[in-house]
């Protein structure tokens, strides 16, 4: 048995469908993503089963991109869970056929309640679609299981009609990497995100004078170990940087390399970044550049440094923590 083209022929026909829901979607879409975007209340995604399972995930990926949102057992719905359900809120009802008892026996409690419903389901002239104010159509031709019972197909329907009903709320809020960094502050990512500049900085800057000798230069960057120094006039205010990039390119310029001085290897416009800004900026910025550590200016005052951080400072950060 070829387990290869088994596996193959699945992928192909879960795309075929895949690709025809997405040939159905119209303004409906709109529709839905307004009545969630202008909901005062939370979203309740219910189902049984397999597409229980999926709307988990629905319900999971709202809420940590911006719409409150929980999943409700449908079975569970009918012994005291639709407790959880306000007039306010919108509750999207999973079910491929349309039919499933547990979904069509709370829409009418929900009706009482006073609450929306979206169906995400495969028959929009079904019990659910009926009763529904909006539908999202996730029908599709068959499932992939060779016997045609095994919701394979209908299930990475909806995941995928999911996923598209997220991504288009997150565009409507006008959700930022920021805002995700906040509903994730336990991850490595949120981490990350939430960490600036000055968490990590050192405020201990290596520094040398313009007039100071090459044999300085090597020392101060070799015995502060930050791979680089800050160079100061006589006024002590800094006017260049130099990194090990910069020594290893003044050795290869100069025969002479021992009788030039600070002001001659540095680099007068080097880059810098604010105390405020994110530590992923910082990370960007030095990946971008090709360098390994930045300048940190005072976030009121762009001459004014007040530290620098270099990549490994960021790279030894325990984010996972």
């Amino acid at each position: 048995m070829n387990y290869i083209e088994i596996s193959r022929s699945v992928f192909n026909q879960e795309i075929t469908e895949l690709e025809k829901v997405s040939a159905r979607i119209g303004m409906e879409m709109s529709e839905v993503v307004e009545l969630i975007y202008n909901c005062s209340g939370k979203i309740v995604v219910t189902g049984i089963g397999k597409t229980g399972l999926i709307g988990k995930k629905i319900a999971a990926s709202l809420a940590s991109t911006g719409t409150p949102a929980l999943f409700m057992n449908a079975t569970d719905a009918i012994h005291g869970d639709l407790g959880m359900v306000q007039p306010d809120d919108v509750v999207i009802a999973i079910s491929n056929s349309g039919s499933t008892l547990e979904i069509t026996n709370i829409l009418s409690p929900i009706r009482r309640i006073g609450a929306s419903i979206i169906a995400m389901t495969g028959n929009a002239d079904s019990p659910l679609g009926r009763e529904a104010d909006l539908i999202l159509d996730v029908a599709v031709a068959a499932e992939a299981c060779p016997l045609g019972v095994a919701p394979t197909t209908s299930t990475t329907a909806t995941l995928v009609m999911g996923d598209a009903l997220t991504i288009c709320l997150m565009k409507r809020r006008g959700f930022k990497i920021e805002d995700y960094a906040v509903y994730h502050p336990g991850g490595a990512l949120g981490r990350r995100l939430l960490t600036q500049v000055e968490d990590l900085m050192s405020r201990d800057i290596p520094t040398v004078k313009e007039s100071d000798g090459f044999k300085d230069v090597i020392f101060v960057v070799s015995d502060r170990r930050k791979g680089m120094t800050m160079v100061v006039n006589a006024e002590g205010i800094i006017t260049g940087i130099i990194t090990d990039g910069d020594i290893r390119r003044a050795i290869q310029k100069y025969d002479d390399i021992l009788s030039h001085r600070a002001i001659d290897v540095m680099t007068q416009g080097f880059k810098k970044i604010s105390a405020f800004a994110q530590i992923n900026d910082a990370l960007e910025l030095m990946t971008s550049n090709k360098i390994t550590s930045i300048a940190v200016h005072d976030p009121k005052d762009s001459a004014s440094i007040i530290g620098l951080i270099t990549i490994h400072d960021i790279i030894n950060c325990d984010y996972g923590r």
